[in-house]
C-alpha cells in the first residue's frame, strides 16, 4: 500500500477529478459547489477553478460547516469549534457538488445532507472526495473519487494536507495519535 503522496501528485488526482466532474455537468448549466469544512472547502475552491478553465461560467459557492449536525458532536468536547457555513447562492433546483477531502464512515457526508437540507432543495446532491477509504458504516458512497484507497489498516488514518493552511500539499497514511 501506498503511503505518500506529494504535491504532484496531488494536482494529477485533482485534476483528473475535475475532469470526472466537468463529465458529469453541461458547462452552460448552473452547477453549485458546496465544500464542507475545512480540507473540503479547499478542495472545492480547486475544483471550482478548474471547472472555470473547462468553461463551467455559471458557478455558485459555498462552505458548510457540519459541527452541529454531526452524530459524535458529544465526543467532541465542551466546547467544539464552529466556524460559519457561507451559501449565499440558491441552491433550489439547481445541481449541487458537495466536496469533501476524505469519506470513510459515511458519517461525515450524512451531517452535510441534513445540514445541506436547511439551505434548500437542490435538483441532485453528487458527491466529490479526493480519497475514499472504505469502510462504510452508512450507505453513502462518493460519485467522483481521486484516490480509492481502500486498504488502509483500521489503526491508520488519512491525513491530507493543502498547502493554504498546512504550508504544502501532501497525503500520508499513518497510525492514529494516540
Amino acid at each position: 500500500m501506498r503511503t505518500q503522496y506529494d504535491q504532484s501528485d496531488i494536482e494529477r488526482v485533482i485534476d483528473q477529478l475535475a475532469e470526472k466532474v466537468a463529465g458529469a455537468f453541461a458547462p452552460g448549466q448552473t452547477l453549485n459547489i458546496v465544500g464542507i469544512r475545512t480540507r473540503g472547502e479547499i478542495l472545492a475552491e480547486r475544483l471550482t477553478q478548474m471547472l472555470r478553465r473547462r468553461g463551467f461560467t455559471r458557478i455558485g459557492r459555498g462552505v458548510l460547516d457540519i459541527t452541529f449536525y454531526r452524530d459524535d458532536l458529544s465526543q467532541a468536547g465542551p466546547k467544539p469549534v464552529v466556524r460559519p457555513t457561507q451559501i449565499e447562492v440558491d441552491i433550489d433546483a439547481c445541481p449541487l457538488l458537495l466536496v469533501d477531502d476524505v469519506v470513510f464512515t459515511g458519517r461525515s457526508i450524512r451531517a452535510a445532507l441534513d445540514a445541506l437540507m436547511d439551505f434548500g432543495r437542490p435538483s441532485v446532491i453528487r458527491l466529490a472526495v479526493l480519497a475514499d477509504r472504505g469502510g462504510r458504516e452508512l450507505p453513502i458512497q462518493a460519485d467522483f473519487v481521486g484516490l480509492a484507497l481502500k486498504d488502509v489498516p483500521a489503526d491508520h488514518r488519512i491525513n491530507v494536507r493543502f498547502r493554504e493552511i498546512d504550508e504544502k500539499d501532501e497525503i500520508v497514511v499513518e497510525p492514529r495519535q494516540p
